[in-house]
C-alpha cells in the first residue's frame, strides 16, 4: 500500500474513534460541558492533560527548531516542561480547591470585580486565538502532505473535525477523546525514533541513541558538528543565545505554561483534589516520554536530511524532497547550475529552503521508514495539533458563555441558554482560528511562543499572588494585567510586525529577545500589582479568609487548636 492509501487508513480510523467517543460522551449539562461533570479518574485525566497539553507545536514543531538550532533549542524543552511541574506543585491544586471552572472565574471572584473578570476574560481569549493559530496551522501542515491538498483545503478540514467533537461533547466528549489522542501521538512519535535510532546507531532506545555512535565509529553528535561547521553554521552542540536571553525565553515559557487556561481546566473534571494530584504525577509521566525523545528525533532528522541531500546531485533528488516539494514547504534552486544541491548558511549560495515545521513529519521519509510508518506521523501530528486546539477552543468558548454572558451581563440566562452560547462561541472561535491558520503570523512554535510570554505577562502573577497573599486586592490585580500585557505586547508587536529589520540583540532591552520578554512582563505585573495593592484598600475580610482556607487544608485548624 502506498502512503496515501495507509494515510487515509490510519487517519480515518483514528478519526472515526473520536467520532465515536464524542457522541458516546455528549454533554447534556454545562457541568458536564465545562468539566466533564467532575467524575473523571486521575489516570485518564493523566492522559487527557498530557494530550492538551503537547500541541502540534510539541509534536511538529519542537524537534524541528532543535534540528536548526540545536543547542539552542533546548529552551523550549526546559520551559515547557519545567512550566508542566510548576503548574502541577503550584497552582493546580489549589485552584481546583476554589472550585472555579474557568481562570476569568477564580479572578473574577477572587478580586470581588467584573472590572479585573471582564480583563482576565480578554487575555483567557487573546492567548488562546495566539494559540490555536499555531495548531490550526499544524493541521493544514499535515493535511497538505499526506492527504496531498492545499495547506488551506487542510485548514478548514481541520475545522470541521474539531468543531464537531468539542461542541457537541464539551469538556466531557474532549476529555476521553484526549485519552485516544494520546495513545496515537505517543506510539506515532515512539514508533519511527525506535526505527531510525537503531538504524543510525543500533540502539532501540533513542534517548541513548542521541549520545552513541554512527556506522563508522564516530559518536552522532560529534559527525552532525562536523558536517554543520563543513556548510558554514555553528556546530550542533554550541549555544549562540546569550544567558540571559535563554534564562528569559525558559522563564517566560514555563511561567505562561502555568497560566494557560486550558491546562488549568483539567484539574477541575476528576473528582477530588487528591485527583488532582495524582493526575498532574500521571500526565509528567506521559509528557515525559515524548519530550525526552524530541533531542534525539531532531539530531536523527538533522544528520539524515544532510547526508540525503548536502552535495547529491539534483537529478536523483531523493523522493522525499519531491513529496514535500508539492506542498511548498521544501524548495531546491540550482543557483550556481553545478547540478548538485548546496545545503550553506550563506543565503545567496543556499540552494535548499526546508519549512522547520516539517521535519518531525519528514523524519520517516527521510529515512526511508515503511509507508505506515510514514502515515502513522501523520495521524499523530493531527491528534496532537487537534487535542490541543479543541482543549483551546473550550476555554473561548466558556470564557464567552460563562465569564461574560452569565457572570457579567446576562446573569439569569437559563442553563440551556447557556450551552448553545457555549457552542456558538467554539463555532465563531473556529471560523477565526482557522483564519489564522491561514495566513500564520509565523511559524508554529514561535507563534506559540508568544502565547507563552502573554499568558506569563498577565496572568500568573495574579493567580499566584491571589492564592499566596491575602493583601492582593482588585486593584493591584486589574492595574497588573493591563500594564504586564500591553507592555509585552507592545514590545513583541515591535520587533516582530512593525519593525522587523530592528529585531537583533543589540537593539532588544538587555539583550532579551521578543520570546523572552514576557517574563519582563511577569515582573512588571508583579511589582505593579504589589505597589498598587499596598496603596488601596485591603480586600474585604470574607475574601481574606477565603484566601486563608484555600491553602490551609481542612482539619488543619481543628488540630492545631487541639495541641
Amino acid at each position: 500500500m502506498g502512503i496515501l492509501a495507509w494515510t487515509y487508513l490510519l487517519v480515518g480510523l483514528s478519526f472515526a474513534l473520536y467520532i465515536g467517543i464524542a457522541i458516546w460522551s455528549r454533554a447534556g449539562s454545562t457541568k458536564e460541558f465545562y468539566v466533564a461533570g467532575g467524575g473523571v479518574s486521575p489516570l485518564a485525566n493523566g492522559m487527557a492533560t498530557a494530550a492538551d497539553w503537547m500541541s502540534a507545536a510539541s509534536f511538529i514543531s519542537m524537534a524541528g527548531l532543535i534540528s536548526f538550532m540545536g543547542y539552542d533549542g533546548s529552551v523550549y524543552l526546559m520551559g515547557w516542561t519545567g512550566g508542566y511541574v510548576l503548574l502541577a506543585l503550584l497552582l493546580a491544586p489549589y485552584l481546583r480547591k476554589f472550585g472555579k471552572f474557568t481562570v476569568p472565574d477564580f479572578v473574577g471572584d477572587r478580586y470581588y470585580s467584573k472590572t479585573a473578570r471582564l480583563v482576565a476574560v480578554v487575555c483567557a481569549i487573546f492567548v488562546s486565538f495566539t494559540y490555536v493559530a499555531g495548531q490550526m496551522r499544524g493541521v493544514g501542515i499535515v493535511f497538505s502532505r499526506f492527504l496531498e491538498v492545499e495547506i488551506e483545503t487542510g485548514v478548514i478540514i481541520g475545522m470541521i473535525i474539531v468543531l464537531f467533537y468539542a461542541v457537541l461533547g464539551g469538556m466531557k466528549g474532549i476529555t476521553y477523546t484526549q485519552v485516544a489522542q494520546y495513545c496515537v501521538l505517543i506510539f506515532a512519535y515512539m514508533v519511527p525514533a525506535i526505527f531510525i535510532s537503531v538504524m543510525l546507531t543500533g540502539n532501540p532506545i533513542p534517548q541513548l541513541g542521541l549520545g552513541g555512535d554512527v556506522a563508522d565509529g564516530t559518536p552522532l553528535l560529534a559527525k552532525l558538528d562536523g558536517m554543520l561547521t563543513e556548510l558554514g553554521f555553528a556546530p550542533y552542540t554550541a549555544g549562540t543565545k546569550s544567558t540571559i536571553d535563554v534564562f528569559f525565553i525558559t522563564a517566560a515559557l514555563m511561567v505562561g505554561t502555568a497560566g494557560l487556561p486550558h491546562v488549568i481546566v483539567r484539574f477541575f473534571t476528576v473528582p477530588k483534589v487528591k485527583d488532582a494530584r495524582k493526575s498532574a504525577g500521571y500526565a509528567l509521566v506521559f509528557i515525559a516520554i515524548l519530550y525526552t525523545t524530541a533531542p534525539a528525533i531532531a539530531a536523527f532528522g538533522m544528520y539524515n536530511m544532510l547526508t540525503t541531500t548536502s552535495n547529491q546531485p539534483i537529478a536523483s533528488m531523493p523522493q522525499w524532497v519531491g513529496n514535500w516539494g508539492k506542498t511548498g514547504l521544501i524548495a531546491v534552486t540550482d543557483k550556481n547550475a553545478d547540478g548538485l544541491i548546496q545545503y550553506v548558511k550563506n543565503p545567496e549560495q543556499n540552494e535548499l529552503t526546508i519549512d522547520k515545521d516539517i521535519m518531525v513529519l519528514a523524519n520517516p521519509e527521510i529515512a526511508r521508514l515503511p509507508n505506515w510508518v510514514i502515515a502513522l506521523v501523520g495521524a499523530g501530528g493531527l491528534a496532537a495539533a487537534l487535542s490541543t486546539a479543541a482543549g483551546l477552543l473550550l476555554v473561548i468558548s466558556t470564557s464567552i458563555s460563562h465569564d461574560l454572558l452569565k457572570k457579567s451581563f446576562v446573569p439569569d440566562i437559563s442553563e440551556k441558554n447557556e450551552l448553545i452560547a457555549a457552542r456558538l462561541a467554539a463555532t465563531a472561535a473556529v471560523v477565526i482560528a482557522g483564519y489564522f491558520g491561514i495566513y500564520p503570523p509565523g511559524f508554529v512554535a514561535e507563534v506559540v511562543a508568544f502565547a507563552f510570554g502573554l499568558a506569563a505577562a498577565s496572568f500568573f502573577p495574579v493567580i499566584i499572588m491571589g492564592i499566596f497573599s491575602t493583601r492582593m486586592n482588585k486593584q493591584g490585580a486589574i492595574w497588573g494585567m493591563i500594564v504586564g500585557l500591553t507592555f509585552t505586547i507592545v514590545y513583541i508587536s515591535y520587533f516582530k510586525f512593525i519593525n522587523p529589520a530592528a529585531n537583533q540583540p543589540e537593539n532588544w532591552w538587555f539583550g532579551i529577545s521578543p520570546e523572552g520578554i514576557g517574563t519582563l512582563g511577569m515582573l512588571l505585573n508583579f511589582v505593579v500589582s504589589f505597589v498598587i495593592s499596598r496603596m488601596t484598600p485591603p480586600p474585604p475580610a470574607h475574601i481574606q479568609d477565603l484566601v486563608e482556607d484555600i491553602r490551609i487544608p481542612r482539619g488543619a485548624v481543628a488540630a492545631a487548636a487541639h495541641h
